[in-house]
């Protein structure tokens, strides 16, 4: 076989060039002469006048420039991997290939066709039907999350990729309740059990396709946990590793992410050969379109920027929430892709993660006594659903508190203000053991090892959760209480959670304190940090992450 070639750096990363340098994120003090500013609000906006003189403003970098050529980058990558041989020399006759993808949880929103993962996968496929490759499966790789439907499956893969191999029954979402397509393949050094779809398993070669949108994707991450079921997940979706895990975002400091990799060691020991690709994207949610507004620094709003919010929030206001959700969900990213890097898994993580940064992060002094968030409209699991009161922890405390390196940006016992309307509604399809976690678990208790031990395996092995996971397009059974996990590091850093423009009644059950305004929430946090407390605005998105010192 041929030796594995370096990589050339150069090849894969040529930008275009008729794009201004974009600005790296700002750190802005607040004075009497800031304007107000904007805060999502989940499917609405709002606008918030901070306190001058002790608050500052995070506004995330602006979007990097995109690969000029994106398809020949992903040619060039595959055949000059990192720490591997070519993809092609990895390909023969009579072998069984499975492509592997990331599911509908990322990029978040759903980017504009064609989609990143439409055009690795039809550039592995050209190899494979080059090598003569005809047992091909491809896997979405949703772990506990919800079935794809058709036409999510085909906004991924495209209409070509879905029409070749769907009616075949080649093009799947991975099932990992089926009893039959499931293999435990070993255990760690930890005592940590490692399954994968047994398709993936007795495969002779797993290539992942993959959308690096944080630092914490990707990695061994893609198929320990992606192709993986409750067996394994439990032993690092539990509320002891989240607490011990002082950020996901950041590598060093996740006992997650330090779990999957002791897990992917036990699939390289066991002869499972991955060729791992990864992307990276920039931040670009909302193109050079009106919804650019929402991108750029309030004290830049010209008269046409102000009056395109104003008829935006209006309408918004205007809306009924089904009418909203449908707008907003319709809505599809410009992204770019800014890297694509192929081969061995570790190695291929280590150059994504550092493009991720480059994109991502915003050096920030110290830490905060209040931290605030607007939280948007969508997270990885309401795509095409709705933002449910557990989504909306899971949010807050789980992924936006942790966009961080370093120190979290607010200070042990400060407070955290989150402005969203919280509101009690589920999607019924696919939701449903969430409704039940609602009404029956957060009634007990909010502590996550409580529920753990008191509720969350009655609900991983329901024997109804488990035909709407496989058979439906609903979440599994123990889904929720992994939500709630996330934000275990959260709440034992906290003094409090206050929620503005919450409905009272479903923040009390989360266990948090409902404020009407922005002020009002001010003044509640003074109780618990002290008069005069510093404030930082933390606003995302467009996605960043803080590297705090």
């Amino acid at each position: 076989m041929p030796a594995p070639r370096p990589r050339n750096e150069r090849a894969h990363s040529a930008r275009r060039k008729d794009r201004p340098t974009p600005r790296p994120g700002l750190v802005l003090d607040v004075d009497r002469s800031t304007p107000p500013v904007l805060f999502h609000h989940g499917e609405q906006l709002r606008l918030e006048k901070l306190p001058a003189d002790r608050s500052r403003i995070i506004y995330p970098p602006e979007p990097l420039a995109g690969l000029a050529h994106p398809d020949e980058a992903i040619r060039r990558a595959l055949e000059e991997p990192i720490d591997s041989e070519p993809l092609s020399a990895l390909l023969f006759p009579d072998m069984r290939l499975t492509i592997a993808f990331d599911d509908i949880s990322l990029p978040l929103p759903q980017m504009r066709r064609p989609d990143i993962r439409q055009r690795v996968i039809e550039a592995v496929l050209d190899l494979a039907a080059a090598a003569g490759v005809t047992d091909v499966h491809l896997i979405a790789a949703l772990a506990l999350h919800r079935r794809m439907t058709e036409a999510e499956l085909r906004h991924a893969v495209g209409d070509r990729v879905y029409d070749a191999f769907a009616p075949r029954g080649q093009l799947y979402n991975h099932d990992a309740e089926d009893p039959d397509g499931m293999t435990v393949i070993g255990t760690t050094r930890h005592g940590e059990e490692v399954q994968i779809s047994t398709r993936a398993a007795t495969s002779d070669l797993i290539v992942y396709v993959n959308i690096n949108l944080v630092s914490m994707d990707g990695g061994w991450k893609s198929t320990a946990t992606g192709l993986s079921g409750y067996q394994a997940l439990r032993h690092h979706h539990n509320p002891q590793t989240m607490r011990r895990s002082t950020s996901f975002m950041d590598q060093e400091s996740s006992e997650l992410h330090k779990s999957n990799w002791r897990q992917g060691e036990v699939l390289r020991d066991a002869d499972i050969k991955v060729f791992q690709i990864e992307t990276t994207v920039n931040n670009d949610l909302y193109g050079d379109g009106p919804m650019s507004v929402l991108a750029k620094r309030e004290w830049e709003w010209n008269a046409k920027d102000r009056a395109t919010f104003l008829a935006a929030k209006t309408g918004l206001d205007r809306l009924s929430p089904t009418n909203r959700r449908r707008i907003l969900q319709g809505w599809r990213s410009p992204y770019a892709m800014t890297s694509v890097q192929a081969g061995e898994v570790e190695a291929v993580h280590k150059v994504t993660t550092q493009h991720v940064y480059d994109q991502q992060l915003v050096p920030v002094e110290g830490q905060t006594d209040i931290l605030t968030l607007g939280l948007p409209y969508i997270c990885p699991y309401n795509v095409n659903s709705i933002m449910n009161p557990i989504l909306v922890m899971c949010l807050g405390l789980g992924y936006f508190f942790n966009l961080y390196k370093g120190r979290p940006l607010v200070r042990e016992g400060g407070v955290l203000i989150m402005s969203h309307p919280t509101t009690p509604e589920f999607h019924p399809v696919h939701h449903p053991s969430y409704i039940d976690f609602f009404d029956e678990v957060l009634a007990e208790t909010t502590d996550p090892v409580v529920m753990s031990e008191q509720f969350e395996q009655r609900y991983a092995t329901d024997e109804w959760y488990r035909h709407l996971y496989r058979t439906s397009n609903a979440y599994h059974g123990v889904h929720p209480f992994y939500m709630w996990y996330w934000g275990s590091h959260a709440l034992e850093h906290l003094g409090g959670v206050i929620v503005v423009g919450g409905d009272p009644a479903t923040v009390r059950r989360l266990g948090f304190r409902p404020a009407s305004t922005m002020a009002d929430a001010f003044e509640m946090a003074s109780d618990v940090v002290g008069r005069q407390p510093t404030i930082t605005y933390f606003k995302n998105p467009p996605l960043s992450m803080a590297d705090v010192t």
